[in-house]
């Protein structure tokens, strides 16, 4: 039980994939402007990499490692994380045509959304478990969310906040976004063994 909190800590914060592992960027900065829409776009996110996770976990396991078709790994994830995202899509314009609105384009964006294929090949490289895969996924998610609702708390902040004009909208967030990451590197110190 201990390993599975570990996992999770690294994943959600000492390993977090976007202050640490930089990926992740293009809807950490697009949506990030206020909380609400974070916490869609992170609940998304954390949706799509757990099932990918856990999918792309499945199909590793039972379907190419036992049939010696490894050079498959690449498209066989992509494809799963598409189509996932193919039906969040459908699902949010059907039924909660407001979020699907404010997603606007990145929400087709999870579909290349590199966080979500780095969670797949983490998952394989580390040869984690399916609970392992599943826990990772989860914190790798729950860190992702946790990211992008601090920015968009900070960038909400800022909206009434002087900033000079030639650091408005995308230079300062990129700035807060690099002392974020510096702040997450303190989490590195965690005796996580």
């Amino acid at each position: 039980m201990s390993n599975l909190i570990t996992i999770f800590i690294a994943a959600a914060f000492v390993n977090n994939f976007v202050f640490y592992r930089f990926l992740g960027i293009c809807p950490f900065l697009g949506i990030s402007r206020h909380i609400k829409s974070a916490v869609s776009m992170g609940a998304a996110v954390t949706f799509v990499m757990v099932i990918s996770g856990v999918s792309t976990w499945l199909i590793q396991n039972f379907v190419l490692d036992r049939f010696g078709l490894p050079f498959l790994k690449y498209p066989a994830f992509i494809l799963v994380i598409a189509s996932l995202v193919q039906l969040i899509e459908m699902f949010l314009k059907r039924y909660h045509s407001d979020i699907y609105k404010t997603f606007g384009i990145y929400l087709p964006l999870i579909t290349t959304n590199c966080a979500i294929l780095g969670l797949a090949l983490l998952n394989s490289i580390l040869k984690y478990n399916f609970t392992e895969s599943f826990v990772y996924s989860v914190g790798a998610g729950f860190g992702f969310t946790l990211a992008l609702i601090i920015m968009a708390g900070i960038r909400e902040r800022l909206e009434i906040a002087p900033v000079p004009k030639p650091f408005q909208n995308i230079p300062i967030a990129l700035i807060i976004a690099g002392l974020l990451a510096l702040a997450f590197s303190g989490f590195a110190s965690l005796s996580l063994g």
